[in-house]
């Protein structure tokens, strides 16, 4: 099998699958135990691994909040700040090409009296500037755009926005699922107030997450979305999840050493994917024009269904039509067709996402098997 959907999730890195283990076995302790040794190595595991995640990102170990993953992150965010502002305004912002987590939480506000405007992309996926100072106002408590698209990988430009929401003395957040560990973050520089992102996206295990809230000035206050207990501030209870805390940990340490050397290995083979497949005729790189993500190409074959080629490689090749939240979702995808695309063009569209594992042979395979495919069913039509 060749696995082109890394961003769906990722194989988990041998190192941290290491490092992981002692606290499945030996160090299975509860990190909450202070009253003794297997409690303490248990904490210890925690301490390391929240000194990790802020070296990478950037931010103070008070402003770290463990959770189940990216989408726990965001429901607790948004309502968070939801609940505690709404004596301010009611009026959260967002983008259409957000990530159902982000959409589905906002159509949730909405039934709770919030209101939610939702900014329009161009061709290549862009947001207009000018539109989210138009819709922000002194009624805004929120507004939400995520630094890379998951389904094309264009990046948003963060730091202008984050200029325009605190000029506007309102909140920014922004899911950085796709983002860390691919992009260099800085928490000190770009004033980002709430961030989210998963382990299993970066080399590490599934079910387990992050929410950065910013406490230096403007400090941001969330009301919690678990309770019971009083873990981690009071902000999120229950036992943590310890190896896969730690495991989340060791993929940020390994990402910040491989960013750029894994940029280089990837760029080149997805390049090589994009220049190949415009050969062909009626071929369309979605986004192509935006600054996109290193590792992700998003290609429109016009006239073909992307299930016809997803189910004749699907022995032989991993890759999807989008974001694996829908996948099972047959309606077009809606952040292609808010880039404008027709119905047809976003249902002949793939996503192709290559990872640090992807070998050369594997992008010549790939590019074998759906040329070939392509080509045999365009002869039939």
């Amino acid at each position: 099998m060749i696995y082109l959907d890394y961003n769906a999730t990722t194989p988990i890195d041998s190192q941290v699958l290491d490092d992981m283990l002692p606290y499945l076995k030996d160090k299975f302790g509860n990190a909450s135990s202070i009253t003794h040794q297997a409690g303490w190595l248990a904490k210890n595991g925690i301490e390391t691994a929240t000194e990790q995640i802020c070296s990478l990102l950037h931010a103070d170990p008070k402003e770290i909040v463990f959770t189940s993953g990216a989408t726990e992150s965001i429901n607790m965010a948004i309502k968070g700040v939801f609940d505690i502002y709404r004596r301010k305004g009611n009026h959260i912002i967002t983008c259409k090409t957000e990530h159902k987590a982000v959409l589905d939480v906002c159509a949730s506000i909405e039934k709770r009296g919030g209101r939610v405007t939702y900014l329009d992309v161009d061709d290549n996926g862009n947001i207009d500037l000018e539109q989210l100072k138009k819709e922000i106002s002194d009624q805004t408590i929120l507004v939400s755009i995520m630094s890379a698209n998951n389904e094309t990988g264009v990046v948003h430009p963060i730091n202008e926005i984050a200029e325009i929401v605190h000029t506007n003395n309102s909140i920014f957040m922004s899911d950085a699922t796709q983002a860390v560990g691919k992009l260099p973050i800085d928490l000190e520089e770009c004033r980002i107030d709430l961030l989210a992102f998963s382990a299993h996206k970066i080399y590490g295990p599934k079910g387990v997450g992050c929410l950065f809230i910013r406490r230096k000035k403007p400090r941001v206050i969330i009301s919690p979305l678990i309770e019971g207990g009083g873990h981690q501030r009071g902000l999120r209870s229950g036992t943590l999840n310890v190896p896969g805390i730690v495991g989340l940990g060791s993929a940020c340490a390994l990402a910040e050493n491989e960013m750029s050397t894994n940029e280089t290995h990837i760029r080149q083979l997805r390049d090589h994917l994009e220049s190949s497949f415009s050969l062909l005729p009626n071929v369309m790189i979605n986004g192509q024009k935006g600054n996109r993500l290193y590792n992700v190409s998003n290609i429109c074959f016009k006239g073909i269904s992307s299930e016809q080629i997803i189910n004749a490689t699907k022995s032989k090749l991993a890759i999807s039509t989008g974001s694996a939240c829908t996948s099972e979702d047959q309606t077009p995808s809606h952040v292609l067709t808010a880039m404008g695309l027709s119905a047809s063009d976003a249902q002949s569209s793939l996503r192709f996402s290559l990872g640090k594992f992807t070998s050369k042979e594997d992008i010549e395979q790939a590019i074998d098997l759906v040329i070939e495919k392509v080509n045999s069913v365009r002869k039939v039509i």
